[in-house]
């Protein structure tokens, strides 16, 4: 588990999702009911979100779902922050 976190925080969520589920393909089937298009839909556009969800996938308590609230927070605001910082290029 130390080395998933060293490659979260050095590579991005996106890589560790991806090792993660290379891994451990039969705790992300269980957790997607075996569709592989959440996980791929997650890992492009809402990579904390996935990796949280599938943390706290086997128990949904309401600190779990405060995570994952913050998840979500973290995915929009990268998508959100681009648009913000660049809003002196498209004369806003």
């Amino acid at each position: 588990m130390c080395c998933f976190f060293t490659v979260l925080l050095l590579l991005g969520p996106r890589v560790a999702a991806i090792i993660w589920w290379l891994f451990w393909p039969l705790y992300w089937n269980v957790a997607f009911g075996g569709s592989l298009i959440w996980p791929i839909l997650g890992i492009i556009f809402a990579p904390w979100t996935l990796l949280m969800y599938v943390i706290i996938f086997p128990v949904i308590g309401f600190w779990n779902w405060l995570f994952l609230i913050l998840a979500i927070i973290a995915d929009v605001s990268f998508w959100a922050g681009g648009g913000f910082s660049n809003r002196d290029r498209f004369g806003m």
